[in-house]
């Protein structure tokens, strides 16, 4: 919005309600005592039996039908980037895009377009938005959620649901909480303390409460403190119902309720995907003995029919007719959240943007280039009812004009399977676990090659009734002296290890999914190792794909050529569904071959140009330097290799880093506690020891360096902030402070910036890091152009959690007010003093 009498100013209200739609305004401002009248009529209403049956769902992604008081079955959908439920669909960029667009209207306008999408299938609810924090970049789901910092999170979350029920379609924010990995994510217990709770993973999920009223929050599957989050009073009914007055539905993930008493007493309403627990028999005798009261259950029904009655379920179809079943203007908003988020990392030498009158042939080549990688495996992946790859969007903008070559670069894992040749390999098949014994069956093999990367198409096989283990063994001879790469793939639960030699090199434990492994060994040239797998398949069918082979051979035989005959080369390199997604965490590196395939290019062309798509960071010590570009396109939807090529040919770059990218792995806080430790009880415990320093909070306060802060995103023009000023009541108890400064384009090209506002207490009576986000804008300029830039910061900006009070508490003292372009690019500074 702009303010009054100034026709170059920006004005963004923080922590506040934001653009809320006419329709959104209307649900909201429907009148509570009439809603409550109308429930309770509804109610009054219903037997027991129903009452009992509706708080466990119906065929997998409903909520009972109530015929006797004309409530429609209310059909859920996945989501959050596409409306899962049959079919293709259109498939929206991911949330980590959207958190990169740092643009609560463009979540908005996304949450929007889903909502149309969701009414043309006749879905009331969608299970969105996931607003888990990145702790680690291991997080097979991150690319789900909206990056490492709670403020940035709670803007985006809060714009998307704002979206998505304006248009009348239920929001379920997810997955509350400290859900922060897909390692063993059933099991796995999170010990976090109180005050990091608070400040860094419950204020998106709070903000979704209190400000975008969301209609439903999803319990996660992990425990918190030694507690399952389904049957957690504390949580949920103490928390969430209490202290935030959340007055919808709390549903379980699909099949993490483990209980019926603890569950209905702790704060469950809606078991999904149906009432295992939550039914009507096992209610019922918990009624009978006493233990369950009749107001808990009146409750639980109370929030279902009050989520119905608003958002017009009993008064209308949740199918809307006059929506057609693909909304031509998800094209659009896909399109624009995607040329809002991609990020300019590198840009040496201004290699971008390229120039079309100065190219005559350019070389795509990559996994990711053709199709594209829309987005990551899981619950969230939509098969788009059709895409633009970055390969087709440059034949179409630039013609004939331009020669394009194309080469996948990396040899399919399938094809390296079937490719393989052990020599004198033996496949025992024994009756223990352990491969020990005399094997019931022995055959000679020459190959382990049945992996098969859809998941989706094994998932159904029958599991193997009688427990076995397979065990090949054989040998290979290296045919030249140098790297090699060992790679194996199995689906689900099945579990391996292959051993070189003496050496393990792959382990794959039994988890609810994981993606192909690799491994770097080195070999000379006539050595012969052996080779010992051992399997332990979950079902009746194999699984498993294994294979050897010098890395240098995992290129395509083609690649160089075509990138020596190229004016520029842009790599797509990346993961993928197999590689990023839900249920198994990823590696840090590239997949394998991506980073010898970028070595091998930048030799043979030095005019290269390397995008990545990922959730967030990854490995590239090896590459970086010799790179001129790089691009972070992260998960784009159908239509993001459109924006790709817009912005390799010239629209400037508008996205900034929603986490911090470290140079190695060892660098981020929680790599020595992200996976169990062995010593925690209830195990598997993960505790969370690095407390409130998570992503740039630790690399600041610790003068830690990284490989690109938070926050940072280079952009086709420059940009100067100055002229800051701080105002306003300093009233420690109650502070409004605005903080207003001036943003111009220095460049000769138009261009987005993104100044970031930090707050910082000078001495803090407890610890607190050295700066937090407490306010961002976008501002779109022309050349030489200026906007006046005014934030409101209010008292949460400047508070942290009180653990002795259990409050908020504001310090009186000294605060540093930061703006910059990134968390480590600081531009300005005032003082401020709250008394």
């Amino acid at each position: 919005m702009r303010a009054s009498g100034c026709a170059k100013c920006v004005v963004v209200v923080l922590w506040a309600a934001m653009m809320v739609s006419n329709v959104a305004a209307q649900i909201s401002k429907q009148n509570s005592k009439d809603i409550e009248q109308r429930v309770d009529t509804l109610l009054a209403k219903l037997t027991l039996e129903e009452k009992l049956q509706v708080l466990g769902g119906d065929r997998s992604f409903y909520i009972h039908a109530l015929p006797s008081i004309g409530m429609p079955a209310i059909k859920m959908s996945d989501g959050p980037y596409g409306v899962r439920t049959f079919g293709a669909a259109t498939a929206y960029a991911a949330g980590v895009s959207l958190a990169a667009a740092w643009d609560p209207q463009m979540a908005q306008a996304a949450g929007r377009s889903l909502a149309r999408d969701a009414k043309a299938r006749g879905v009331g609810i969608l299970l969105a938005p996931g607003v888990n924090i990145y702790r680690s970049p291991l997080n097979g789901r991150n690319f789900e959620y909206f990056g490492e910092d709670p403020y940035l999170t709670s803007r985006i979350a809060v714009g998307f649901i704002q979206g998505l029920q304006s248009e009348g379609v239920v929001a379920t924010v997810k997955h509350f909480a400290a859900n922060n990995s897909e390692y063993d994510r059933h099991n796995l217990n999170a010990i976090v303390d109180e005050r990091t709770l608070r400040e860094i993973y419950l204020p998106a999920f709070e903000a979704s409460v209190r400000e975008a009223k969301v209609g439903a929050v999803m319990d996660s599957y992990n425990l918190l403190n030694g507690e399952r989050l389904t049957q957690s009073d504390r949580m949920n009914n103490q928390l969430l119902k209490g202290e935030w007055k959340f007055d919808g539905i709390v549903m379980s993930d699909w099949g993490a309720t483990a209980s019926t008493l603890p569950s209905a007493k702790g704060g469950l309403d809606l078991e999904m995907p149906g009432g295992h627990y939550m039914n009507p028999d096992s209610l019922r005798a918990e009624l009978a003995k006493g233990t369950l009261s009749m107001e808990t259950i009146d409750d639980k029904v109370r929030r279902i029919l009050r989520i119905a009655v608003r958002f017009g379920f009993l008064d209308k179809q949740q199918w809307d007719p006059g929506l057609s079943e693909f909304d031509s203007g998800g094209d659009e908003v896909s399109y624009q959240a995607a040329l809002a988020s991609i990020t300019l990392l590198k840009n040496d030498g201004n290699v971008l943007p390229l120039s079309p009158a100065k190219l005559k042939t350019v070389a795509v080549i990559g996994p990711d280039a053709d199709p594209p990688a829309i987005g990551g495996g899981g619950s969230s992946l939509v098969t788009p009812q059709q895409y633009t790859s970055l390969m087709q969007a440059l034949k179409q903008k630039l013609g004939n004009k331009v020669n394009i070559l194309y080469s996948r670069g990396v040899i399919r894992p399938t094809d390296m399977f079937s490719q393989m040749h052990f020599d004198g390999m033996t496949k025992n098949i024994y009756e223990t676990e352990t491969c020990t014994g005399k094997p019931i069956r022995s055959a000679p093999a020459t190959r382990i090659a049945d992996y098969r990367t859809s998941v989706y198409s094994l998932a159904n096989l029958p599991v193997a009734e009688d427990r076995r283990c397979e065990e090949w063994t054989g040998t290979y001879e290296a045919p030249v002296t140098g790297s090699y790469t060992v790679l194996a793939a199995a689906v689900l639960r099945d579990v391996y290890d292959v051993k070189v030699g003496e050496k393990t090199v792959l382990h794959q434990s039994k988890s609810e999914d994981q993606s192909p492994n690799s491994a770097e060994i080195s070999l000379h040239a006539g050595d012969r190792v052996e080779i010992r797998v051992r399997y332990l398949p979950d079902a009746e069918a194999d699984r498993l794909g294994v294979a050897i082979a010098p890395t240098s051979h995992l290129i395509a035989p083609e690649v160089d050529t075509i990138a020596r005959n190229a004016d520029a080369v842009i790599v797509a390199a990346g993961f993928g569904p197999e590689s990023e997604g839900e249920s198994h965490d990823r590696t840090f590196t590239l997949p394998y071959g991506q980073a010898e395939l970028i070595r091998r290019i930048v030799r043979a062309n030095p005019h290269t140009i390397v995008t990545v798509a990922s959730g967030g960071g990854y490995e590239t010590a090896s590459w970086l330097d010799q790179v001129p570009a790089l691009l972070q396109d992260w998960y784009f939807g159908q239509e993001g290799g459109r924006a790709l090529a817009d912005i390799l040919l010239g629209h400037s770059p508008e996205g900034k880093l929603p986490m911090t990218f470290e140079r190695r792995l060892e660098d981020n806080p929680t790599t020595k506690n992200y996976y169990p430790d062995p010593s925690l009880k209830p195990t598997p415990s993960v505790r969370y020891s690095e407390g409130l320093f998570v992503g740039y909070r630790y690399y600041t306060s610790r003068q830690k360096s990284t490989l690109f802060p938070f926050g940072y995103g280079l952009s086709y023009t420059s940009f100067r902030l100055d002229h800051l000023k701080v105002s306003g009541s300093a009233d420690a108890k109650n502070p409004m402070v605005s903080v207003e400064f001036d943003v111009t384009n220095t460049g000769d090209r138009e261009g987005t910036e993104i100044p970031q506002v930090y707050v910082g207490e000078n001495s803090p009576p407890v610890s607190r890091p050295l700066r937090e986000l407490k306010g961002f804008s976008k501002v779109r300029l022309k050349p030489g152009e200026t906007k006046h830039v005014s934030l409101s910061l209010s008292d949460r900006a400047f508070a942290y959690f009180d653990i002795n009070a259990h409050t908020w508490k504001t310090d009186q003292g000294k605060y540093t007010i930061e703006v910059g372009t990134s968390s480590e690019q600081i531009e300005l500074r005032a003082p401020i003093t709250l008394n």
